[in-house]
């Protein structure tokens, strides 16, 4: 049986509802907010337990990043996301959740052929694409400094 476009167009209206567009860009920006917040709590705290600014920045992306990994390996993160959205791609807390996620979920293929070489399935693009940005915009920016 053949559908018409637009037999196809209602079937996928119908199938799929709109989005609350408002509710769910404040929750992300909420959540993605209260990330950020987070952080900077950390570093607050942390610097006036007497560390240097660098070494306080240092321990507000291993906390996030800690976090990220914790809530993702009992399973709160994905949780999270489903309602937060965007708002729990703060790239740090995002990006440890894209290398854990796969690695738990692949780890009983074994180390090597699973753990290894599934880890970075999400992550691999997203470094891919942003060293060759960055490499690019060094080069470009090197060239300008040139002229």
């Amino acid at each position: 049986m053949q559908l018409s476009d637009k037999e196809y167009q209602q079937m996928t209206k119908k199938a799929s509802p709109n989005s609350p567009v408002l509710l769910d860009c404040t929750k992300a920006f909420l959540v993605g907010g209260f990330l950020c917040a987070l952080g900077e709590v950390i570093f607050q705290l942390v610097q006036r337990a007497g560390l240097s600014e660098q070494d306080a920045r240092l321990t507000v992306s291993v906390s996030l990043i800690f976090l990220a990994v914790v809530l993702t390996g009992f399973q709160v993160f994905d949780n999270i996301a489903k309602h937060a959205g965007a708002g729990t791609l703060v790239p740090i807390t995002g990006f440890a959740n894209s290398v854990v996620a796969p690695a738990i979920e692949f780890k009983a293929e074994g180390y090597v052929l699973g753990l290894g070489a599934k880890m970075f399935i999400i992550a691999g693009p997203v470094l891919v694409y942003g060293i060759t940005a960055a490499t690019l915009y060094g080069i470009i920016y090197w060239i300008m400094q040139m002229i």
